[in-house]
């Protein structure tokens, strides 16, 4: 697993579904792709290093790799780049799907890596209890491992798959919703912090929900304690598209009270 993703503290990182198409509550049209390229070069001046994109993300993963095809080695080398596999993009449809069969995972892994480079971290999209240790999930980890893949996560929305991902061995990061309205994760977190495995915590902000009729700056500050209170080793991954908006995450998050460690 990539050093400083489970290393002491809070770390904020980039998700980037916001560039790669429509979503959150209010359903906000992605940026255009040089508002792209000057989000990801804003967040890396932002000192962010850690971003998450996914093949069921559409654009992001292309957008993501020709910002990555620009920088020098020793930059790209100071990034933690984290891709799924599960979830897929109908370009034709406008729409995802999940298929989690070997030959499924595999084309996917081929074309996040054609598309990326390098993966520091592959994880498991739509991970549901019945398929974080199906064979064919196991089978295209190891070819992931052949094409030069080391890390690998799941990335999970009920307890049971997380837990079953924590039990397997299998995962070095499990990746998940949390925030102050949805708190359903809660009773994994223990087996999780003991696991030493690395948590990569998803919708901070309920997809925006936790933001309206506020202080953004006030909002964002409170979401990012909820999460530190409970979970003082983790990932934070923040989803905007907009440069002002992701200056005001990074501003939020630095600026934040100490936490206290408490439990559900």
């Amino acid at each position: 697993m990539p050093h400083h993703l489970n290393g002491p503290g809070l770390k904020l990182g980039l998700g980037l579904l916001s560039i790669g198409r429509a979503w959150g509550v209010n359903k906000s049209t992605p940026p255009s792709e040089d508002e792209a390229q000057v989000l990801l070069a804003k967040a890396l001046e932002l000192g962010i290093t850690i971003f998450d994109t996914a093949p069921a993300y559409a654009e992001s993963e292309a957008r993501l790799g020709r910002f990555l095809s620009a920088l020098e080695p020793s930059a790209r080398r100071r990034l933690i780049i984290m891709t799924k596999a599960g979830e897929h993009w109908d370009f034709g449809r406008g729409s995802s799907f999940v298929d989690h069969s070997r030959d499924a995972l595999v084309r996917s892994i081929d074309r996040s890596l054609s598309l990326l480079g390098t993966i520091d971290v592959l994880q498991l999209h739509k991970a549901t209890s019945d398929v974080v240790t199906h064979p064919d999930v196991i089978a295209a980890m190891e070819y992931a491992r052949r094409c030069g893949v080391t890390a690998f996560g799941a990335s999970v929305s009920d307890v049971e798959a997380g837990q079953l991902a924590l039990e397997s061995g299998l995962y070095e990061t499990v990746q998940f919703p949390l925030n102050m309205s949805s708190a359903n994760m809660a009773p994994m977190l223990p087996a999780l912090e003991a696991s030493g495995r690395a948590a990569i915590i998803n919708r901070p902000f309920a997809m925006g929900g936790l933001l309206t009729g506020q202080s953004f700056e006030e909002a964002a500050m409170a979401a990012f304690c909820f999460i530190e209170e409970h979970l003082p080793r983790a990932v934070i991954l923040t989803g905007t598209g907009k440069v002002a908006h992701l200056a005001q995450n990074v501003s939020a998050f630095q600026n934040r009270p100490k936490a206290r460690h408490s439990v559900f």
